[in-house]
């Protein structure tokens, strides 16, 4: 052995542990997050797996062993349950448990029969092949983040090969019983690179998380948490600098708003908001923002169009919003809008003073009887 086998066991469950309590502490603080408390609930599993791999010490015993696997290949399981739900938000437990159950049970089954040897061969591929399942998550998931991703799918497959080398030098050395704990070169590098790849794994996903967490602060504090559109915080914080030319700002104004939340209440009134938001993120083009900047108030930004289509735009949504009542528990609401549109100037214009133009061309769609679309007068730059 290239290292003490006891003093290897020793740091794996030391760095298991020490990684265990650090998951179980984000969960504590992150009640949502479910994959940390099934990361920190695989680690444990895996201290207790390494804790009774070291009870057996010289005197080897196969029931504590393959209850050792058990544990492990439990642990692993839940590993890779863990990170199915930090990509994808959900965990398919039928697939985990099944793969998890389906290696856990010829393990037993193999140590029942007497045949030591080959269950640790299953229990090291079982383990190996939930590896690989766990690491292709990552690898399905690196567009989030790249190098920390790919980095940490790169481990766990470099831990899934060492776990298949254990099981194939014992296969090639015929060891279809045992009456010892493998000591050979491939556990001695399996050890170290669990060592490693626990730790850096660790790391990677915490730090991934960490941003996931700084970029979901940051949206939250920028978007309208009723409609899930801009705020106007995160609208103003995109045109800090001159209007471009072709660009147009679309204000719309839901008419006689506080009579709907007078007559029907605040929940319906929330509804017609999302209503509307709804009909205006399923009606702009991916280049274009929407925003809502006030109570019942509400900004498109359409950058590349004529003035032509800039009205047209706003009159097809007033449209829209007029043609069919929003349906709710208290009835239906008939629901109208007005609409002040502004267009860039060929000479450049500051972002606040197209805004500034269209909520006068709003102002004029009100006063002129609400329910139309005007057009802001075009500003000459000399």
């Amino acid at each position: 052995m290239f290292f003490d086998q006891v003093t290897l066991l020793l740091a794996i469950g030391v760095s298991s542990g020490a990684l265990c309590v650090t998951l179980f502490g984000a969960w504590i603080g992150s009640r949502r997050d479910t994959f940390l408390f099934d990361w920190s609930a695989g680690l444990g599993s895996i201290v207790l797996g390494v804790v009774l791999i070291s009870v057996i010490g010289r005197n080897y015993d196969p029931v504590l062993q393959a209850a050792s696997f058990t544990t492990l290949l439990i642990g692993f399981g839940f590993i890779y349950a863990g990170s199915m739900q930090f990509r994808l938000g959900t965990t398919h437990w039928v697939k985990v448990w099944a793969v998890t159950g389906l290696g856990a049970l010829s393990t037993i089954g193999a140590f029942a029969l007497g045949f030591s040897g080959i269950g640790t061969i299953i229990a090291n591929l079982g383990i190996a092949f939930l590896l690989v399942l766990t690491g292709w998550q990552y690898w399905g998931g690196r567009s989030e983040a790249p190098i920390a991703m790919a980095a940490s799918a790169i481990l766990y497959a470099i831990s899934a090969v060492s776990f298949a080398l254990c099981g194939l030098v014992i296969a090639l050395e015929r060891q279809w019983i045992l009456t010892a704990l493998p000591t050979n070169w491939a556990e001695s590098i399996n050890s170290i690179v669990v060592i490693i790849g626990l730790t850096g794994i660790g790391a990677l996903s915490l730090s991934v998380n960490q941003a996931r967490i700084s970029r979901f602060h940051r949206m939250e504090a920028l978007t309208d948490p009723l409609t899930k559109l801009l705020n106007r915080r995160a609208l103003m914080d995109r045109y800090t600098a001159a209007a471009r030319p072709r660009t147009a700002v679309v204000l719309f104004d839901l008419d006689h708003f506080k009579s709907i939340n007078d007559s029907y209440g605040h929940a319906m009134g929330d509804l017609v908001l999302c209503h509307f938001a709804e009909i205006l993120s399923t009606r702009i083009r991916i280049s274009d923002v929407a925003a809502r900047v006030g109570g019942e108030e509400f900004c498109v930004i359409l950058h590349n169009v004529d003035r032509q289509i800039a009205m047209k735009f706003a009159e097809h949504i007033r449209a829209k919003i007029e043609e069919k009542a929003v349906t709710t528990t208290k009835g239906p609401i008939s629901v109208t809008v007005s609409v002040g549109v502004a267009y860039s100037s060929d000479r450049g214009e500051s972002f606040n003073a197209l805004l500034e133009r269209a909520d006068q061309a709003l102002y004029k769609a009100k006063t002129g009887g609400r329910n139309r679309v005007k057009s802001a007068t075009v500003r000459l730059v000399g």
